[in-house]
């Protein structure tokens, strides 16, 4: 594609614009300079000329006559008159010379210092652009490291009360607003988490002590079923008190072998693995430790692979590997769309009907996403080979 001037210009950083505009200001603003002045010393010059007053060697007597122009010679005109017409002649041809020299000397030379000058002052833009701008490389900077971990920091921009310090009072506001929606928003799910807990594990009680055994055989069934439903709520809050803990980031930091908690992990999801008629296999070429909290990383591990357990299919397999500094999880089971995938990262979503199993409520992802993302390490994932889901794990 063919790139117009104003195209390429506009692809430039900002400092290179500003520092190529001032360079251009100062060129503009100088050859108008040297154009005045080259106008100036012509007209002077020929004002001066037609002044100059010339005497000849012979008459030293004789008062100066004025030069006058050339003028065409007269038949009449005696030697001595021809000689002095000549001589005139020659001399109106010398300042001439010399002015149409020492003009060519001056633009030549002034337009030389001019293109100098001019290099040094896009340089010294360059350097006054950077300067200015230095308050904007520190807010950029700041910006980049605060996230929803550390909507704590602040900007705080010193200086006189101007363009740029009110730009980034603005930033500082919108970040107070923004971790207060935030910290409201995970007390909330906190909050409502933990009110709800109560009467759920009350309900729960009442359920085994009020439908004690012996039941008549009609409600028998109705005794499961509402303790199904007590028990799938109360995971539902679990879910969420753990979602709003990984939002808030690690409480503890300290080394994790990765390669034991997955092997925990493991152990602790064979019977679920046993009941659905899927294998699991573990490969751990070298030691992965990372730095976090242990109870968040075992959910994160835990999430990745109870997932791909439940969303299998009998005589299925999932694949865990550990491979500094990545853990990759794939399994076997329906084909994803791989436009699809994003939108198992969200709360609550389902892929379709095949993954919509009554023991899930669509918050494995989303929870083992915010705590690889709390942890700085990023979960990604793609369509397995043989169906399924590859999901990949990686930490800094």
């Amino acid at each position: 594609m063919r790139l117009t001037p104003r195209a390429l210009l506009s692809r430039m950083p900002f400092r290179a614009r500003l520092a190529a505009a001032i360079s251009l200001l100062f060129l503009l603003t100088g050859i108008a300079l040297l154009s005045f002045v080259v106008l100036l010393a012509r007209y002077g010059t020929d004002q001066q000329v037609q002044g100059l007053s010339v005497r000849y060697g012979d008459t030293v007597s004789s008062p100066a006559t004025r030069f006058e122009p050339m003028r065409s010679a007269r038949p009449d005109r005696t030697s001595a008159d021809r000689g002095d017409f000549a001589m005139i002649q020659k001399i109106d041809q010398t300042v001439q010379a010399v002015q149409d020299t020492a003009l060519r000397q001056m633009v030549l030379w002034s337009a030389v210092g001019l293109l100098v000058t001019a290099s040094l002052a896009g340089l010294l833009g360059w350097w006054l652009a950077g300067r200015a701008l230095r308050p904007v490389a520190s807010m950029t900077a700041a910006a980049r490291r605060i996230s929803e971990q550390n909507l704590h920091q602040r900007l705080a921009l010193t200086g006189p009360d101007d363009e740029l310090h009110r730009l980034a009072d603005t930033f500082d506001t919108m970040l107070d607003r923004l971790e207060k929606a935030f910290e409201s928003q995970r007390r909330f799910v906190a909050n409502a988490s933990h009110e709800l807990k109560t009467p759920l594990a009350a309900q729960r009680t009442t359920l085994q002590v009020g439908l004690a055994d012996p039941l008549p055989e009609n409600l028998v069934g109705v005794r499961e079923d509402l303790l199904t439903t007590n028990r799938e709520a109360e995971q539902l809050i679990n879910a969420l008190l753990l979602l709003a803990r990984s939002d808030r980031g690690p409480d503890e930091i300290e080394s994790v072998d990765l390669a034991e908690t997955a092997q925990l992990v493991i152990a602790e999801l064979a019977p679920q693995a046993s009941e659905n008629g899927v294998r699991i296999d573990l490969s751990a070429d070298t030691p992965l430790a990372v730095l976090g909290d242990p109870v968040l990383l075992r959910h994160l591990l835990a999430n990745l692979i109870r997932n791909a357990i439940q969303y299998n299919h009998p005589g299925g397999w999932v694949s865990v590997r550990l491979d500094a500094p990545t853990v990759t999880v794939t399994n076997t089971g329906p084909h994803v769309p791989a436009d699809r995938i994003p939108d198992l990262f969200e709360p609550f979503r389902r892929l379709d009907a095949d993954r919509t199993a009554t023991a899930g409520h669509g918050l494995g992802l989303p929870i083992a996403a915010s705590i690889a993302e709390a942890h700085h390490a990023t979960l990604t994932g793609q369509p397995g080979a043989e169906g399924g889901l590859a999901l990949t794990l990686r930490f800094p």
